[in-house]
Order: C-alpha cells, then structure tokens, then sequence
C-alpha cells in the first residue's frame, strides 16, 4: 500500500495557495478605499505564493523536508492580513 501523506500534504498546500488568494482578493476589495496600502496587499499575496509554491515543489523529494521556511513566511503574511484588516476596518 502506498503512502498517501506526502500527496495530501501537497494538496493541504495548494489549498493554503487558494485561501491566501481569496484572502488577498478581499483585502484588495477593502484596500481600493486607501490605494496606497493596495501595493502592501499585493505584495502579501505575492510573497506567500512564491512560499507556497516553493513547497510544493519540495514535496516531490523523498523524503520531503521540514516545512521550515515556507511555513514562517505564509504565517508572517497572514498576520500582515490580520493587521491591514484591522487598519482598514477601523479597529
């Protein structure tokens, strides 16, 4: 029987991938009210992609790597998320 977890742990990615895009995509919406923080929401989104792609792609050796660097950044760029929503609602 083959082991499935590298494979699910790449798909977990990609829907990390997908979440920080819907996440980007909303605070782009509230950020067009301040178009100056638009560059700071794209480069968000930007960098977590690249992070989140990076991993995928060191899924494919065997065994695959720590998560390591890829996680800290996706996390560091949902807390800029969680701190520009603050800004932008007015909290």
């Amino acid at each position: 029987m083959r082991d499935s977890q590298p494979e699910r742990t790449r798909l977990a990615w990609r829907r990390t991938g997908l979440t920080v895009t819907v996440v980007a995509l909303l605070a782009g919406r509230l950020a067009l009210a301040w178009p100056l923080l638009v560059p700071a929401v794209v480069a968000l989104w930007a960098v977590a992609l690249v992070a989140v792609q990076r991993r995928v792609r060191a899924m494919s050796a065997d065994p695959p790597p720590p998560p390591g660097r890829a996680l800290t950044v996706v996390v560091i760029s949902i807390l800029g998320y969680a701190g520009l929503g603050a800004l932008l609602t007015g909290l």
